[in-house]
């Protein structure tokens, strides 16, 4: 029989075991740490945005763009590849379609960066007059991208695939042609080889015409674009409306002739990137840099030619390149 004090002191202990149930007994989890991962099962979506704060570096995830036509493809396929060999992951959009497309890609970042020219930059995205100094058509695109766009333009390659006019070499040398000013001279005798816009466009006949002396031609042969060199080569005109890198130039060995009254404005090849994705990642502006001053007129006429002359693939044809100049691993 318990004792009165045992009793007062059995009710004591009650008491207390009650009061520590009712508030619920055990510790409250501790909160998770700011930045600790995500607990098992609860996996981040695949492409979701990163959340605010995120710094970038390797692993980071970039969208890599294209036009729609080989070089674009080479460029697009070396970018991803610099870009995967400094440790990131790289989405290839490559094909995207015209300028038009490619700018709005960009815009709604869809993709992350792009190559683009300067002439295209300068009269298609910017509506700016032409111009054919070189440094005041990159001047006036990256400022004019970075105050309208927020887009970074990194720096240009010595390339430069503006539109020319190629002739065969036998021709050029038959008739001592080397120059613009050379072929309006003899206009009258020659039939040039070209799209059916170039007869209309500003920059295209009608410019010539009017700097080089409103010259008239024998005939104007318009064919489709992917006709225009196998019609130069099989006799059926004497001069071809060429683009500075193509690889029918190398293929053919054609003379691009000079043009000696700077016409064309330049269309240097850089790669055009987000700020924001800059900003993140400051270390792709080196990545790529040291891509630009390999790629030549002459450099990329090959490779051009590796994929629309030798049917290679663009992504094999930027590889090989890339590992030859050291840049990546094999």
């Amino acid at each position: 029989m318990l004792r009165k004090h045992e009793l007062s002191l059995l009710s004591l202990v009650l008491a207390l075991v009650m009061m520590l149930a009712a508030c619920g007994g055990g510790a409250a989890p501790a909160p998770a740490e700011e930045g600790a991962p995500a607990e098992a099962g609860t996996p981040a979506e695949e492409g979701a945005p990163a959340e605010a704060g995120d710094t970038g570096g390797a692993g980071t995830t970039i969208n890599v763009g294209s036009k729609d036509f080989i070089e674009q493809f080479i460029l697009g396929n070396m970018y991803a590849l610099l870009l995967e060999e400094a440790g990131y992951t790289v989405e290839r959009k490559l094909n995207l379609g015209g300028t038009d497309v490619a700018q709005a890609a960009l815009e709604s970042s869809e993709i992350d960066l792009y190559p683009e020219y300067t002439g295209t930059a300068l009269l298609t995205v910017l509506s700016l007059p032409v111009s054919s100094d070189q440094e005041e058509v990159f001047t006036l695109v990256s400022e004019g991208y970075q105050e309208q766009f927020n887009l970074t333009w990194l720096e240009p390659a010595p390339m430069n695939n503006t539109q020319a006019l190629a002739m065969t070499r036998e021709r050029s040398e038959e008739l001592g042609i080397t120059t613009i000013s050379d072929m309006a001279a003899q206009a009258s005798e020659l039939v040039m080889i070209g799209p059916a816009e170039f007869r209309e466009r500003a920059d295209g006949l009608p410019g010539l015409q009017e700097a080089y002396g409103n010259f008239e031609l024998q005939e104007y042969l318009a064919v489709d674009p992917g006709l225009r060199y196998r019609a130069l080569v099989d006799g059926e005109g004497d001069v071809v409306v060429a683009f500075g890198t193509d690889g029918e130039i190398a293929a053919f060995d054609l003379v691009l002739l000079e043009d000696d009254q700077n016409l064309f404005p330049p269309y240097q090849v850089a790669p055009v990137v987000r700020a924001e994705v800059l900003e993140a990642n400051p270390e792709i502006v080196e990545v790529l840099n040291q891509l630009a001053p390999l790629l030549t007129d002459d450099t990329m006429q090959r490779l051009n030619n590796e994929v629309s002359g030798n049917q290679r693939e663009p992504d094999e044809v930027a590889r090989e390149f890339l590992v030859e100049q050291g840049l990546i691993s094999e």
